[in-house]
């Protein structure tokens, strides 16, 4: 089944009929979004590839935990400053400029971090990787928002975290292929170069198709109206969207910019400590969606699962299945997030969530010996194996996926940039965090009590979705108001 006949159920399904027009039209906005969603496959590739590598690099520069954690987790400070700062560039260069600068950075960490010759190094290359994942991480996002019809707006959008989860099992399935090719990672691959080097060389490939693809599409209807060049934007609308009414359309866009000014950090002031309350309900979004613990599973998991007794063959295999997991289950955001609504398919997934990570928690806190003689006796490795997944599949078809689509829609065009980009920083800080302190508390508290910390704030989300989120299914952009 292809992804135009997904978004095509998906839209009949939410009460839209499909003509032959509106097909044509789906094909095109299709063709742009999977083009623009590329910069969503670096964001998962990236925040994955070190998952193989994180034993080697440790071993290799003889690190303490503490420092191998931060040497993974260094990366998630450049996304947070690329993120921050990539509103105000997206408004100013435009969205296709931005997502070539992120192509190039990428680039050029992928080369750096293979060749690193010492951590500082490595952590230098790590940081300017991020900076042009953080770029794509809100680029991706506002861009397919503003060139989707609001009819399948949540089915396209929802494409980014489809692309990210395809990007962790290109990923993780490349590292486990290229250590088995080498015999482990820490081995001589090809041309006196380890196997944990060519993991993170792979990823120049990604980076300059994701460059090249960003030449193809059309800039942003909304940055060209901010631009003036209103004639262009209908074009885009009119070609592209498969607006009925481009002209119209350009003046309701308009009346939702500020003219002659581009956006700043003036445009998300409010009355509450400093912002407007519907930023603080994205920031707080983004926050929740890494405090449930999602990159635990795939920075670490290769990792993790060595530490309970899987071999090292058997943990890159179960990483792997996570990721295919991962993948598949983003179908159902995909398919239904048009049909059934953003909010009650975020509560069907905290409740999952939680459910999956209380199984996983009071697994790990059965662990017997310690160190690397650390295992899960029976029943309690399937049990934790099979609460993680089922974490995955709700994690995969909620908040994963919707946590973007509503970031890239809920807020004003005045600001969306901007609140967009300081959301996705704040999701990148809380990604540093947990990635950050993950080595040491396991060392210190346990996985169980990790897990029951991630399993608390799954809780959270429900409450959280409950009282504080407001449907946005269906919805044009312009009718977003504070």
């Amino acid at each position: 089944m292809s992804i135009k006949t997904i978004i095509a159920a998906g839209t009949e399904k939410a009460g839209f009929a499909m003509t032959q027009p509106a097909e044509r039209h789906t094909a095109k906005v299709i063709g742009v979004t999977v083009a623009a969603a590329v910069g969503g496959f670096l964001f998962g590739f990236d925040s994955s590839v070190v998952n193989g590598a994180v034993d080697s690099i440790q071993e290799n520069f003889g690190l303490s935990s503490f420092v191998t954690g931060f040497a993974v987790a260094i990366a998630l400070l450049g996304c947070a400053v690329g993120a921050w700062f990539a509103g105000r560039l997206a408004d100013s260069w435009g969205r296709k400029r931005v997502m070539m600068l992120g192509s190039a950075l990428f680039t050029i960490s992928s080369i750096g971090s293979g060749f690193a010759f010492s951590i500082p190094d490595l952590m230098l290359w790590r940081v300017l990787g991020g900076l042009g994942i953080g770029i794509a991480s809100v680029i991706a996002p506002a861009y397919i928002s503003e060139i989707a019809p609001a009819r399948y707006r949540g089915g396209l959008a929802s494409l980014q975290q489809l692309a990210i989860t395809i990007g962790i099992f290109a990923a993780l399935l490349s590292d486990a292929v290229l250590q088995n090719a080498a015999g482990g990672p820490s081995n001589d691959l090809w041309f006196g170069m380890e196997a944990w080097r060519w993991m993170f060389l792979v990823g120049v490939v990604p980076a300059l198709v994701y460059g090249f693809l960003a030449t193809l599409i059309p800039e942003s209807p909304r940055y060209l109206v901010g631009k003036h060049l209103d004639e262009e934007a209908a074009r885009i609308l009119g070609e592209i969207s498969g607006e009925v009414n481009p002209a119209e359309r350009v003046k309701e866009i308009r009346l939702t910019l500020k003219k002659d000014a581009k956006s700043s950090f003036s445009d998300i002031r409010g009355p509450k400590f400093g912002l407007q309350p519907i930023v603080w309900v994205g920031i707080t979004m983004a926050i929740l969606q890494q405090f449930v613990g999602i990159n635990a599973i795939f920075y670490y998991s290769t990792t993790l699962w060595k530490s309970v007794g899987f071999s090292e063959n058997q943990s890159f295999v179960t990483s792997v299945i996570t990721s295919i997991i991962n993948v598949s289950m983003t179908f159902v955001a995909i398919i239904f997030v048009d049909r059934f609504g953003r909010k009650n398919l975020l509560q069907i997934g905290s409740i999952g969530m939680f459910v999956g990570l209380v199984l996983a928690a009071v697994s790990f806190t059965q662990a017997v010996g310690s160190g690397d003689d650390l295992t899960l006796p029976s029943p309690w490795g399937p049990v934790a194996l099979v609460g993680a997944n089922l974490f995955v599949i709700f994690f995969a078809a909620t908040w994963g996926p919707i946590m973007w689509v509503m970031l890239g829609e809920m807020f004003p065009n005045n600001m969306r940039a901007v609140a967009l980009g300081v959301s996705t920083a704040a999701n990148w800080v809380a990604n540093f965090a947990i990635t950050l302190a993950f080595p040491p508390l396991t060392e210190t508290i346990g996985l169980g009590f990790i897990y029951a910390f991630f399993a608390f704030f799954a809780l959270v989300s429900f409450f959280f979705v409950k009282f504080k989120i407001r449907e946005t299914k269906g919805m044009e952009l312009e009718d977003m108001i504070l």
